[in-house]
């Protein structure tokens, strides 16, 4: 299966971009919505069930729900790649809105909370974002099952101490967050930041996935794990 069978891109107002599963078995279908003024990627996977995930919810909640209504689908849970003020703007609303629990990394549970460690104080044009606490914690690397969803995590740190991707091995998706994106990688410069520990991260965990893997990034458009082992500039050489 090619990666632009695997993911749609809704943008309101544009075509989708990746369309349709293409295969005859029950798999996780992925929705991909670039929201606010840095185009955070937040996606929906969608089960055949009509039960969903969304991850990073970063702004526009109103616009997140009319799509998940238009989908007819219900909401079970929200998973964070990592507690960025970018990736959270939305929190608050949804959970509230569908009673769902928000899941994070311990290491970053005390971010939702304080604008300063999300980074939303950081920046006189932003508004504070405080949501409250996240209700489950991710700790140590394993198989998760929620629903009919199954999938793995990983803690990847390096973009930040709590950052976390979800791979889901059947079909082959990895939700990565900021830690690797098409020919480049996270920025390591903000607090909690370290390149070394990222560089790391990537080889040790992301690239032992298999290369056909499609990585849904944080930002921009998706690659592959075989992609970015050969052509990323930050691991040639």
């Amino acid at each position: 299966m090619s990666s632009a069978n695997r993911v749609e891109c809704m943008n309101t107002g544009n075509p989708p971009c990746y369309n349709g599963l293409g295969v005859n078995r029950q798999m996780i279908k992925f929705h991909r919505y670039p929201l606010g003024p840095l185009q955070t990627n937040c996606y929906i996977a969608e089960a055949e069930t009509g039960e969903c995930l969304i991850f990073d919810p970063g702004e526009e909640a109103a616009k997140v729900a009319g799509e998940i209504e238009k989908l007819n689908l219900r909401p079970t849970a929200i998973y964070l790649t990592h507690a960025h003020f970018d990736h959270i703007g939305a929190v608050e609303d949804l959970r509230t809105r569908y009673g769902i629990p928000v899941h994070l990394h311990s290491a970053e549970q005390e971010w939702l909370g304080d604008p300063m460690l999300n980074g939303s104080g950081r920046y006189a044009d932003l508004p504070d974002i405080r949501t409250d606490a996240p209700d489950r914690l991710i700790g140590e690397d394993g198989q998760r099952t929620d629903g009919h969803f199954e999938f793995s995590t990983f803690h990847v740190p390096g973009h930040s101490p709590g950052s976390v991707a979800f791979y889901f091995e059947r079909e082959g998706v990895l939700v990565g967050g900021d830690a690797l994106f098409r020919m480049s990688i996270g920025r390591t410069d903000l607090p909690g930041g370290d390149h070394e520990t990222l560089l790391s991260s990537i080889r040790e965990k992301l690239f032992a996935l298999p290369e056909g893997t499609e990585v849904l990034p944080g930002h921009m458009d998706p690659t592959s794990i075989g992609d970015e082992k050969r052509l990323n500039p930050f691991f040639r050489g």
